[in-house]
Order: structure tokens, then C-alpha cells, then sequence
């Protein structure tokens, strides 16, 4: 079993994943009132399981993106906040320095010089 996550093939369907009024209010920085708000004039897709909404997160986003005031309550008090965090400061997986190229070894007439495919010659 490899140890990367599997690659999402168009022809699967997505699995969705929804979340409560007070769970999307929390990881958006808004209030739950904002979300109703957001649900009551359909900007957002929802569906009612047991009386409750669960509310997709893909439509989430998308809505938090739409609104300006979402977005930046969004970036300063909900999930946002924690993004500056989230920076690799473990540098094993990072690139190795020594084989990055540098703007001095970019600048070159070979147009071969910036593929990553040996070149292929016939025999």
C-alpha cells in the first residue's frame, strides 16, 4: 500500500464532506446567524439529515470566497489564522538546494535546457 494518497479519477464520484451551521460558523470565523443567512438565500448547498443541516463544503468555499467580508473574517478568526502555522519547517521532504537550478544556470540559448525528459533519439 503506498503511502501517498491516491489520485481522484474523474470517473468516481467525490466524496462530500458537510459539515453543521455551527461547525461551518466556527471554521469560517462567522457567526452560525451568517450561515443561516447564506442557506435561507440559497448561496450555499445544503441538504437535511434528522432535522438538521449538513452543509457541503465544497459550496462552503466557493461562498466564502464570493464575499469579501467572509473571506477576510474567514483569513483573520477562522481557519486562516492557523495558515502561518502550517509552513514546513522540516526540511527532509523540502527540496535539495544543489540540484535547484539558479537564475545563472537558466540563462541559456539550448531550448533543451528547460525540459525535465532526456531526449529521446532514434537508433
Amino acid at each position: 500500500m503506498s503511502p501517498f494518497p491516491a489520485k481522484h479519477n474523474a470517473s468516481e464520484p467525490k466524496e462530500v464532506i458537510r459539515l453543521s451551521v455551527s461547525e461551518a460558523a466556527k471554521l469560517f470565523g462567522v457567526s452560525p446567524l451568517t450561515v443561516r443567512r447564506a442557506i435561507a438565500a440559497k448561496e450555499i448547498t445544503y441538504a437535511v439529515v434528522g432535522g438538521r443541516y449538513k452543509i457541503s463544503f465544497e459550496s462552503l468555499v466557493k461562498w466564502s470566497q464570493r464575499h469579501t467580508t467572509v473571506r477576510n473574517k474567514t483569513a483573520s478568526r477562522g481557519i486562516g489564522q492557523y495558515v502561518d502555522k502550517w509552513k514546513i519547517k522540516n526540511t527532509l521532504f523540502s527540496p535539495n538546494p544543489k540540484i535547484i537550478k539558479t537564475e545563472d544556470k537558466l540563462k541559456t540559448d539550448d531550448p533543451t535546457a528547460f525540459t525535465n525528459t532526456p531526449e529521446i533519439t532514434q537508433q
